[in-house]
This record gives structure tokens, C-alpha cells and sequence, in this order.
């Protein structure tokens, strides 16, 4: 009996071990996929997204600005395990704490000095400056942020993605902009009712 429940537990360690290993986005046994809905010929310009072409010339935005080319925006990129984001930040902006469940992440920074950090699972921070023509990769899941700390310079930054849809959990929203009861934040963050609501009313503003 005990060779069999020892067997079991060992066969199902093995999947779980493989099922972690394959996370993230599904192989295709095509060269690329098709919309169903696909409007005309299929040629170079279902592999041409144009969406990035708005910023070239334009003035610099004002608050902190993220233009994302990912399947929902270019939908080539289904089953092609990548994607991309232009970050401008304007001086003194942050990317709030966030995370990407379903990628990791490799910005590089174009223009501009930016702090970036992420915390890893025992809550190790792991925090660099960038200069530009810097490079740094943050591990798909881990909560990560930028943040422009320059008072008078913009920061212009790509950043390229494992997935087609990374998806973002932004760590603000999720607890405060969430229907999580209040005296469950309270409790949790050791504070009281009254401070939760005005971090919400801060962030909801």
C-alpha cells in the first residue's frame, strides 16, 4: 500500500512539475492563426500594426502613458508569444506596483533615467537605476514598478513581453478600487476604516 500512495504522490508531483513548466501561451501547430473574421486578403498588412505611429511627433503626454501593441490591439501576434509597450513618463511619474501573471517582462529604456524594482516571493526587493540604452528583465508574476524620479526630464521606454497577452494586475486597484470589504483592508493593512476610504477616494479621484 504505502509503494502505491508513494507512486501517486510521485506521478502527481511530475504533473504539476509539468504542467509550471508549460505555463504561459499555448504552442500553435501553424505558422501563425488567422482571424475568423479576417476583413480582405491576407497579406504584409495583417502583420503591420500602425497603432505605434500616433506618438511619432506628438507632444509628450502629461501624466504617465502606456501604448500597448498585444493581440487585443494587433491581433497577428495571437499564438506568437510576444508583444510590446511604449512607457512615457513624464517627470516626477510612476507605473504604479503591478504584476504580469502570464509573462515576464524586458524593458529598455530609451530616453531618459528611470528607478525600477521588482519584490521577489520571500519579499526581496531588487531595485536598479537605468540609464538610457539600459536594459532590465522583471520574472513574469513578480510585482514590479518604474518610476521617473527626474524633476525636469521625460523618460521614454520599451518594453517587450513572453506573451501576446500578458495581461496587468495593477496592485493599487486590485485591493482599493476592488469590492473587497472595508474592514477586511482595515484589518489588513493595520489601519482603520476611515483610511481605507480616503486611499480610495485618493485613487477614484
Amino acid at each position: 500500500m504505502a509503494p502505491n500512495l508513494k507512486t501517486i504522490m510521485l506521478l502527481a508531483l511530475v504533473c504539476a512539475t509539468l504542467r509550471i513548466s508549460t505555463a504561459g501561451d499555448a504552442d500553435i501547430l501553424t505558422d501563425f492563426i488567422v482571424p475568423a473574421n479576417l476583413q480582405g486578403p491576407l497579406d504584409g498588412n495583417f502583420f503591420t500594426y500602425t497603432g505605434m505611429r500616433a506618438l511619432v511627433g506628438k507632444p509628450f503626454p502629461t501624466t504617465f502613458k502606456v501604448s500597448k501593441a498585444s493581440m487585443a490591439e494587433f491581433p497577428a501576434l495571437n499564438g506568437q508569444s510576444v508583444s510590446y509597450a511604449v512607457l512615457q513618463f513624464p517627470n516626477g511619474t510612476v507605473n504604479p506596483p503591478h504584476t504580469h501573471p502570464r509573462a515576464s517582462e524586458l524593458l529598455f529604456v530609451l530616453s531618459g533615467s528611470l528607478e525600477v524594482g521588482f519584490v521577489d516571493t520571500t519579499n526581496k526587493l531588487f531595485a536598479q537605476t537605468l540609464q538610457e540604452g539600459d536594459i532590465f528583465v522583471f520574472p513574469k508574476g513578480l510585482v514590479h514598478f518604474q518610476f521617473n524620479n527626474d524633476a525636469k526630464n521625460p523618460v521614454v521606454a520599451l518594453s517587450a513581453f513572453g506573451s501576446a497577452n500578458a495581461g496587468t494586475v495593477s496592485v493599487p486597484n486590485s485591493v482599493f478600487n476592488s469590492t473587497i470589504d472595508n474592514d477586511i483592508l482595515a484589518l489588513s493593512f493595520k489601519t482603520d476604516v476611515a483610511t481605507i476610504q480616503k486611499i480610495k477616494a485618493g485613487l477614484s479621484g
